[in-house]
């Protein structure tokens, strides 16, 4: 791939031969991208090239390497010949704490665990989030409101609509409204990319919104979701046991299978109004 071939609209035009003869398709990218701390390399994540300043942030928030969005004090995105590298700069506490826990990854599409070395990189714990009715915690959260969000979340995944091939990340306000959505071809790096947009935005109290997510919801996913500070993760298909156990440690209630009225809720049901 030249340089010039390396664009970073997240779709790429491609020859595709079908019953008819030849055409052309819309094909969703995927490229690696290197993100690198104060000049050391970190990580090699296999992303669709968009929103990668919001994925940047994310990834650095929920992976635990920086505390908050102002720990970031740089993101530049240097596309090359063979991917895109992004050269984050971070403030010097957060460096050094990165150079304790560095460790080499090089993570597949929508892997976020692999070249993890020890368990415990695997399985972060985290502080769990203020249980309802607790000072800092929000209500419990609309079912309705819930339900109205994942319909409308479709009409929002353009990726999707070009392609066919994107998994999706929403943030929804406690009315169910969708503020914010971030796609990508792997469902971590979608999510990675909606926290950070998040924290970049910083208008919206995301304690009182939910996350919704077009994937399976894995121990990962929960965690990420923890971190953001977000209490509620509805995820359209399955759940897994290491996400149950997570959601419970850190406060989120997990819902899955959330595309009609029977959805399960799998952790903390009291974050849940039943209202339909």
């Amino acid at each position: 791939m030249s340089r010039q071939d390396l664009d970073l609209s997240g779709v790429q035009s491609v020859p595709v031969w079908r019953q008819g003869g030849e055409a052309q398709d819309s094909v969703v990218q995927e490229v690696p991208v290197a993100l690198e701390y104060n000049g050391i390399s970190h990580a090699v994540m296999m992303t669709t090239p968009t929103d990668l300043e919001d994925f940047a942030l994310g990834f650095s928030l929920t992976e635990g390497l920086i505390d908050r969005a102002d720990q970031c004090l740089d993101c530049e995105v240097l596309p090359g010949p063979l991917g895109v590298t992004l050269q984050i700069t971070v403030t010097s506490a957060c460096f050094a704490r990165f150079k304790d826990q560095r460790r080499a990854m090089t993570g597949r599409t929508g892997c976020g665990l692999c070249g993890a070395s020890s368990l415990d990189q695997a399985v972060r714990h985290l502080p769990p989030l203020p249980a309802l009715g607790e000072a800092g915690s929000s209500k419990a959260f609309s079912v309705k409101a819930l339900l109205n969000a994942m319909g409308d979340l479709r009409s929002s995944q353009v990726l999707l609509a070009s392609t066919g091939s994107a998994h999706a990340a929403a943030w929804c306000d406690a009315q169910g409204h969708i503020h914010c959505v971030r796609e990508d071809v792997g469902r971590h790096n979608a999510l990675d990319k909606l926290i950070g947009a998040l924290a970049r935005q910083s208008e919206h109290l995301v304690s009182s919104g939910a996350v919704l997510v077009t994937s399976r919801a894995s121990h990962e996913m929960v965690q990420k979701t923890a971190a953001a500070g977000v209490p509620v993760l509805a995820a359209v298909s399955g759940v897994t046991t290491l996400a149950i156990q997570t959601a419970q440690a850190t406060g989120v209630g997990l819902a899955g299978f959330v595309r009609q009225q029977d959805f399960g809720v799998y952790a903390h049901p009291e974050r849940f109004l039943n209202d339909v």
